[in-house]
C-alpha cells in the first residue's frame, strides 16, 4: 500500500511545482511555499524509510522461520510463516497454580505453550488460547493418544516438534517423524512442523556460545523450553514469559515448593527436578543453566518474566 501511494504523492508534488511556475510565481518567493517544500521533502524521506524498514523486517522474519519445515505427505519445502508483535510464553511449571493470569495471557496476540500442557480446567491460571505448541519427541505419544483433541478439535493451533536425528530422520527410519507423517495424512488441516536438522545444530551452537561448553560433550540435552524460547525470539517482537523461575530461585531459602508441572501435582517438585537434571552426568536437561542464558537474552530483547518476576 505504501509503495502505491509513493508515486501518487510524487506526481502531486510535480503538479504543485508546475502550477507554481505557470500561475502563482509570487507564491514561490513566499515563506509559505518554502515551508511546504521542506515538509514535502520530509514526508518523502519518511515514506521511503517506512517502505525500506518494512521490507527488511519482513525478509528478516521469513529467513528466520526457515528453521521450521511443515510435515506433509511427500514434501518438506513449506516453512513456518508466522509473526506476532506480542507473545505470551506459558511455562508448564507449578508456578502457574494460583497465578490467576489466564485472562491476561489470552489478550496476547500469540500464546505459546509446551508439550501436552492442558488448558481445560486451568483456564483461570493459564488461559485457554493456544497459538503455537512446541512439543518434544518424547511427548509425541501423549498427543497421539488424544489426537482428536490436538489435531482436529484444536486445528487452529500450530504444532512444532523437535527431536534428535535418530527419531526425526526422514529416510523412513525416523520413528517419531514417521508417526507425525501418519498424523499429517489423517488430519490434513493440522499445521504440523518439525525443527530442521540445521536449526537443531544452530541451537547447539547457541548453547555453546553462551556457556562455553559443548552440549554433547557435557552429556546434556536441550529442553523443550530452550527450543520454545528460540522460536519465540524468531517469531515475536516482544515476549512475556509466565511461570518460569530464574537460575537462582532454587538456591534461595524462602523459595516456594511447587510441582514440576502444574497439571501433575503429585509428582516431584520443581526445584528437586531442576537440581537432579543440572547435576546428572549424562542425559540431563540443564534447566538452571538455560535460565541463566534467558536472563542474558532478556537484556538484549523485549522480554519480561512474570509470576514470578525476575530481577535482571
Amino acid at each position: 500500500m505504501k509503495s502505491q501511494l509513493f508515486p501518487v504523492f510524487c506526481m502531486t508534488l510535480l503538479k504543485m511545482f508546475f502550477l507554481g511556475i505557470g500561475t502563482v510565481k509570487s507564491l514561490v518567493r513566499s515563506q509559505c511555499f518554502r515551508w511546504l517544500s521542506l515538509l514535502s521533502l520530509t514526508l518523502l524521506f519518511w515514506i521511503g524509510h517506512l517502505i525500506k524498514r518494512d521490507t527488511f523486517h519482513n525478509a528478516l522474519h521469513m529467513t528466520k522461520l526457515k528453521g521450521y519445515a511443515r510435515i506433509t505427505a511427500g514434501r518438506m519445502d513449506q516453512f513456518l510463516d508466522m509473526y506476532c508483535s506480542h507473545c505470551a510464553l506459558v511455562s508448564s511449571s507449578g508456578q502457574m497454580l494460583g497465578a490467576a493470569v489466564g485472562e491476561e495471557i489470552d489478550t496476547n496476540e500469540c500464546v505459546i505453550r509446551m508439550n501436552n500442557a492442558p488448558t481445560v480446567g486451568y483456564e483461570e491460571d493459564v488461559g485457554s488460547r493456544t497459538t503455537v505448541r512446541v512439543v518434544s519427541h518424547t511427548s509425541v505419544p501423549l498427543l497421539i493418544k488424544n489426537q482428536h483433541y490436538y489435531f482436529r478439535q484444536s486445528a487452529n493451533t500450530t504444532y512444532v516438534f523437535w527431536g534428535p536425528d535418530r527419531n526425526m530422520r526422514q529416510d523412513g527410519k525416523g520413528r517419531v517423524f514417521n508417526a507425525l507423517v501418519k498424523i499429517a495424512k489423517k488430519y490434513p488441516r493440522a499445521k504440523i512442523y518439525a525443527v530442521t536438522r540445521e536449526k537443531i545444530q544452530y541451537c547447539d551452537n547457541v548453547f555453546q556460545n553462551e556457556t562455553g561448553k559443548n552440549r554433547m560433550k557435557t552429556g546434556a540435552f536441550l529442553s523443550t523450553g530452550f527450543f520454545t524460547m528460540i522460536l519465540a525470539l524468531d517469531m515475536c517482537d516482544s515476549i512475556d514469559v509466565y511461570g518460569m523461575i530464574d537460575n537462582n530461585y532454587c538456591s534461595r531459602a524462602n523459595h516456594s515448593v511447587v510441582p514440576y508441572h502444574y497439571y501433575e501435582g503429585k509428582r516431584v517438585n520443581e526445584c528437586r527436578m531442576y537440581n537432579i537434571h543440572e547435576n546428572t552426568k549424562r542425559g540431563g536437561h540443564r534447566f538452571i543453566t538455560e535460565k541463566a542464558i534467558y536472563a542474558k537474552w532478556a537484556t538484549r530483547h523485549k522480554m519480561e518474566f512474570k509470576h514470578p518476576s525476575w530481577r535482571l
